[in-house]
């Protein structure tokens, strides 16, 4: 329960910010539960409850039609668009939508929510629109993302060996590959490293994220608990040069804080 009270939290966020940033009269949207389907659970702007609670289902209006194909979906006139169904004409027209976006939030190529931003006259949505949704369905994809992994770290360990001692292994012979002199040996060591990576059953690597050598070694030591200072110890760097790396390889994925990056890279497939 508290878990699903703070996801909401920051779904409310979110759409808060999406409000801000656009004018969108209505910002509204609910995240998936067991079913398939999701709930609307947070509204901005609405004038009446008609929206509140409403489960939407896969593949029904347009929200169900953005949760069964996991991308952006819009009508520029709800109660008259032929390419969705119309099971939810009565709640949106009580209140007053006709134009209207609905974006996935997509964590582990799974869709986790759906935002949605509406207007009450048939006008297009504008590219800022579209552009700041799926900015706002990022952030809560990012928070589910972080929220997740901190569940998987505090989960009991599987038999046998865990993945953060797997994950311990990995960082050392990161550390160790640039200290060896022979080419060949140290070729061999970085394939067990990749064999390390793969082996987390992760994603595919995200097209467009390519990190240096040294990113990664520094986002390794990172992700075992080790300050900047400790990874340029372990690496033999000056802290500062560790800084620099932290702060490419986290414009490179796409993260504001040091575990955010941790976790964008386990998601590409770039950690184990």
């Amino acid at each position: 329960m508290r878990e699903h009270v703070e996801s909401s939290g920051e779904l409310r966020g979110a759409l808060l910010r999406l409000r801000r940033a656009t004018g969108l009269p209505v910002v509204f949207g609910g995240l998936t539960h067991e079913t398939r389907g999701l709930r609307i659970g947070e509204l901005n702007g609405a004038v009446t409850p008609a929206l509140h609670g409403l489960a939407i289902s896969a593949g029904s209006g347009l929200g169900g039609k953005c949760l069964a194909l996991g991308r952006p979906c819009a009508v520029t006139d709800y109660p008259s668009a032929r390419h969705i169904t119309h099971e939810y004409d009565g709640p949106v027209s009580a209140e007053g939508l006709r134009s209207v976006i609905a974006v996935p939030v997509v964590v582990r190529r799974k869709v986790r929510g759906v935002l949605y931003g509406a207007l009450r006259d048939a006008l297009p949505v504008g590219e800022r629109i579209f552009d700041a949704a799926v900015a706002a369905a990022r952030d809560v994809e990012q928070a589910l993302a972080v929220r997740d992994e901190v569940r998987e770290l505090l989960a009991p360990p599987p038999p046998g060996p865990s993945w953060e001692e797997v994950r311990q292994a990995y960082g050392e012979l990161r550390e160790l590959a640039p200290k060896v002199a022979d080419p060949e040996l140290r070729e061999r060591l970085l394939a067990v490293c990749g064999r390390l990576e793969t082996a987390s059953g992760s994603p595919a690597p995200l097209r467009g994220v390519t990190l240096t050598p040294r990113e990664t070694d520094v986002l390794s030591a990172v992700a075992s608990g080790a300050t900047n200072a400790t990874a340029a110890a372990r690496l033999g760097l000056r802290p500062e040069t560790v800084k620099g790396y932290l702060r490419s390889a986290m414009r490179k994925l796409g993260a504001h804080t040091r575990m955010e990056a941790v976790v964008a890279a386990r998601r590409a497939g770039v950690l184990p």
